[in-house]
């Protein structure tokens, strides 16, 4: 039985942590490295729809433990958090390569861990946003697919994507940043493309999800504050437009006076809005 530990108070905000059903599962190795993931399900419920969950972290940091979306166990999701290649150990798009690799396991085995293989949302926040926007609007697009794990075959595809304050586009987020926001993107960004954009601008193009918005997208709901110092709000509303612009279903919920993820990110009552917005079937908005 899933059990409630404590809650933490982090970055501002006010997280559930949640003790993981299934912890430390291989999905796929690459280079000896062992890529795992942690299931939490919710109680006695049968075929729940899965939240794939991608954590934080510049590309370069964090991993699958951070869960503050933990609430949603409460609406009856199960959650899959995602530990993937980090930035200092493999450049992108490994990190797509490994998130996809993820989903297909998941796919492959949603009758072994109790969830319902056409019900799956891909959601992340700050970096993590950034991946799961660009792995659901991704779907087919042979570069970014990989051929890792033991179910190529499998689909890797998402019915809804769920971006927290992530970033749509590397060939503008640097010249909307504040000055903060360079000092962390700059390095970052050397990092995870071996370059800055302008100098890698092919590979900036394929890491940006609104290169590749298309009519047949999932449901995309953004989450972001509009005073964000790290992550500019210019990247969600260009996402936001491709969207409208190809007349695909999108949610943009702008926090209010918020900044890069806290209290009113991940509170019970956002978490709430969230999972009423995963339980909507309607396509738009």
């Amino acid at each position: 039985m899933l059990r409630i530990a404590i809650c933490l108070v982090l970055a501002g905000s006010i997280a559930v942590a949640a003790e993981p059903t299934h912890r430390d599962i291989e999905y796929a190795t690459v280079d000896g490295r062992r890529l795992l993931l942690d299931i939490y399900q919710p109680a006695n419920v049968k075929a729940a729809p899965l939240v794939i969950w991608v954590h934080g972290g510049a590309w370069r940091a964090g991993s699958k433990s951070s869960v503050p979306i933990a609430h949603l166990l409460q609406h009856q999701n199960a959650i899959a958090s995602v530990d993937y290649r980090l930035s200092p150990v493999a450049k992108f798009p490994a990190q797509i390569h490994d998130i996809k690799a993820a989903i297909r396991f998941l796919r492959a085995n949603a009758g072994k861990y109790n969830v319902a293989p056409d019900r799956f949302i891909i959601a992340g926040a700050s970096a993590g946003g950034h991946l799961a926007a660009l792995v659901g609007v991704s779907n087919g697009v042979k570069e970014l697919e990989g051929e890792l794990g033991d179910h190529v075959g499998t689909s890797s595809d998402v019915q809804k994507i769920v971006s927290f304050y992530g970033a749509s586009n590397l060939q503008t987020i640097l010249s909307q940043s504040t000055p903060h926001g360079l000092r962390v993107r700059v390095p970052a960004l050397q990092l995870l493309l071996g370059g800055q954009p302008d100098e890698k601008a092919e590979l900036a193009k394929l890491a940006s999800p609104v290169a590749h918005v298309d009519k047949d997208d999932p449901p995309l709901m953004l989450i972001h504050g509009d005073r964000d110092p790290q992550m500019p709000i210019e990247q969600a509303h260009e996402l936001h437009a491709r969207y409208k612009k190809l007349g695909r279903p999108v949610q943009f919920e702008i926090i209010r006076g918020g900044v890069h993820g806290g209290r009113g990110f991940y509170e019970d009552e956002a978490i709430d809005r969230l999972a009423a917005y995963l339980e909507n079937d309607a396509e738009a908005e």
